[in-house]
């Protein structure tokens, strides 16, 4: 490690050079991607853009708070929890086997040196299966759907599966793997079975980071199918979207209020589960 070196009787940081040639770097490097996104910011304080938007967010209070349309909301709601809790349950069915067949350390080639050519090939294969899920985003495969399937939330919930079941791959590889191989390749070695080795090793070490990522990807599944409502997968979305239409400022608070609410909601399932792991 660097020590700090003292000059003029202060101490000076060894790697204050280097750090602001890296920020200066970026800096020429994020010039010219703004200039390519036409960012102009100050348009949104435009006179032709403030007036609209201050009338449409004056709207805003007091929120809709009428029995009929929040027992269409509550309904509205459920569909769109439905629609990400069954999507996250397929993703899941689909991330885990993909999963554990990409994780290194349950390999039994790979105990005593590289891994057999194989494995390795089917390993690699699976890597870019995952690769492939996660590169759509579920946007599109939402469009693909509503043509195939037509409107409503089954598009819904076979877009949020396939892109989830990418990233939760990936992510759950990667956490099994980051986690200590020893007390795993020690079974490994004595006979036990892959299966054994990862309920009695593997998963006691990433309970809790596999717990915590999955809860937040249900949560990141519910504003996934409040956006893919937009495009006519129902739930929260899809109402809002006609809310939005009309200039209906007290509904989109209602239905905004809603949705902050079910994120609250699952922050609070994720710390209770991983305080139930601990």
């Amino acid at each position: 490690m660097r020590s700090a070196v003292r000059h003029n009787g202060g101490y000076t940081d060894p790697a204050w050079w280097g750090r602001v040639w890296w920020t200066c770097a970026g800096c020429v490097l994020l010039w010219p991607m703004l200039s390519l996104t036409e960012f102009t910011p100050w348009e949104i304080f435009s006179p032709e853009s403030l007036r609209p938007t201050v009338r449409f967010l004056a709207d805003f209070y007091p929120p809709k708070l009428e029995a009929e349309f929040l027992i269409l909301v509550a309904h509205e709601t459920w569909r769109t929890v439905a629609m990400a809790t069954v999507g996250l349950a397929l993703a899941m069915l689909l991330a885990i086997p993909f999963a554990l067949l990409s994780v290194r350390t349950l390999s039994l080639s790979a105990l005593s040196g590289p891994m057999a050519t194989a494995p390795a090939m089917l390993r690699q294969t699976v890597r870019w299966v995952l690769v492939v899920l996660r590169s759509v985003p579920e946007l599109i495969w939402a469009l693909v759907f509503v043509r195939v399937v037509g409107l409503g939330p089954t598009a819904g919930v076979l877009a949020i599966a396939l892109t989830y079941a990418g990233m939760l791959g990936k992510v759950y590889a990667d956490i099994l793997e980051s986690s200590d191989t020893h007390p795993t390749h020690t079974l490994l070695r004595n006979g036990s079975g892959r299966l054994q080795a990862l309920a009695y090793a593997l998963l006691p070490q990433s309970a809790g980071e596999l717990t915590s990522y999955t809860v937040y990807r249900w949560e990141c599944a519910i504003r996934s199918s409040v956006v893919l409502g937009f495009v006519g997968a129902g739930g929260l979305g899809q109402l809002m979207d006609a809310s939005m239409k009309m200039f209906n400022g007290a509904e989109v608070a209602t239905i905004l209020l809603v949705f902050m609410a079910l994120v609250m909601l699952s922050d609070r399932v994720s710390a209770w589960l991983r305080d139930g792991l601990t």
